[in-house]
């Protein structure tokens, strides 16, 4: 099978679409089929990579790690010919999922795209009219919906708003996975023996993006009251983004130290991430607005317990006093959940069975054997159709 991956975002960006991306390209590539990715350029060195197409791009105004690919590529018309793809798989509904499906219609390949983020839930990144953004977000990324053969969403949350928003397309529920043989075989003692944290401490652990939609205001100031219970403890960040300069602001505003306290990783390869896992004790988890939360999955396949807050795409990941503990988003409950795991070594380690367990039926492979059968039943059943065009103004009443 050859597949055409169409994305928005790409190595060596860092992000849960990047991981999701790469993962299954990973597992798809081992189980014997073709995969060629189109993807904006960044700034940054990029490590060359076979099959990997790159656009000319610029960096995005509101978070400068981020680049918009121009979508002109000389000969990508004749590139596309060339491949002779058999799916056409698109990883947002903007700049380089609009190409996929310009190609998906011209050459009548049938189309998959993945739903990865609400993306009403970003519009706070415009620096005007919100409201009227967030309604144009929704209508387009629904009327793109409606153009694709067939949509992949993390979780049955996703699922219910899409059907809520009278999505026609098939629609089926499938989370990334994670390659347990890279998260399971991790140093226990990496983060100790590499920044200054005391080695009585409890290690609590954030991964992910130093962006507004994580709550992590909320996570460092709820931190703050469990250093208040349990003094012998330090909250790790592993992660870049736009408010890593206010965050330690605040930190420092807690009275809390950013070396013993609060510790700021900056962004770590993926290979590195087994060890980060691996010497923690407890994940905790502020975001409201996952699609998923792949980073959940990954820190249970390394037995870790989490606390997160009950919203969007966490409710499917974590199963509530049995393998971590869902909270309202208010700085007591969350905080006392964190201790309660943490003052209680019967629950703790009941838990850490429990993720176990839950991260291997949510394994890289077995998702990828799943899409697999997805892409198989469109090529058996696909006769190519001819989807309008995008019409804003009838959006609008125009």
């Amino acid at each position: 099978m050859r597949i055409g991956i169409f994305t928005d975002s790409y190595k060596p960006y860092t992000s849960g679409v990047v991981t999701s991306i790469t993962t299954f390209k990973e597992e798809l590539v081992r189980q014997g089929h073709e995969v060629f990715i189109f993807a904006p350029n960044y700034p940054q060195e990029c490590e060359p990579e076979e099959n990997v197409y790159r656009f000319y791009s610029l960096p995005s105004p509101t978070n400068p790690d981020f680049t918009l690919a121009i979508p002109v590529l000389p000969g990508l018309n004749m590139l596309v010919k060339r491949l002779n793809l058999d799916i056409i798989h698109v990883h947002s509904p903007f700049t380089m999922g609009r190409v996929g499906l310009r190609y998906s219609r011209k050459y009548g390949i049938p189309i998959v795209f993945t739903y990865h983020t609400l993306y009403d839930q970003y519009v706070h990144y415009v620096p005007v009219a919100q409201n009227l953004a967030k309604e144009v977000v929704i209508r387009y990324s629904n009327d793109f919906c409606n153009h694709c053969h067939h949509i992949i969403v993390p979780t049955t949350e996703v699922e219910q708003i899409l059907k809520q928003h009278h999505i026609r397309t098939p629609i089926t529920v499938l989370p990334t996975g994670v390659p347990l043989h890279k998260l399971q075989n991790g140093d226990s003692q990496w983060l100790k023996s590499n920044y200054p944290i005391p080695k009585e401490n409890k290690v609590l652990l954030f991964v992910g993006r130093l962006t507004k939609e994580k709550n992590l205001e909320f996570l460092i100031q709820a931190f703050r009251l469990v250093k208040e219970k349990y003094s012998h403890t330090t909250l790790v960040l592993t992660a870049q983004g736009p408010i890593e300069s206010e965050l330690k602001q605040l930190t420092n505003q807690l009275g809390l130290s950013l070396d013993q306290d609060v510790v700021f990783t900056g962004a770590l390869p993926y290979d590195m991430l087994a060890n980060v896992y691996n010497s923690a004790d407890l994940f905790v988890f502020s975001s409201m607005t996952e699609t998923q939360g792949l980073v959940l999955i990954e820190a249970m396949a390394t037995g870790l317990p989490v606390v997160a807050i009950r919203a969007f795409g966490v409710q499917d990941m974590v199963d509530h006093m049995v393998n971590g503990i869902l909270t309202s988003c208010d700085l007591h409950e969350f905080s006392e959940a964190i201790c309660s795991l943490l003052g209680d070594e019967v629950l703790y380690n009941q838990f850490k069975q429990q993720a176990l367990k839950k991260a291997y039926h949510l394994s890289a492979e077995n998702s990828a054997r799943k899409l697999e059968e997805v892409y198989q039943s469109l090529m058996d059943k696909y006769v190519p159709r001819k989807p309008r065009l995008l019409d804003f103004g009838a959006w609008f009443g125009s």
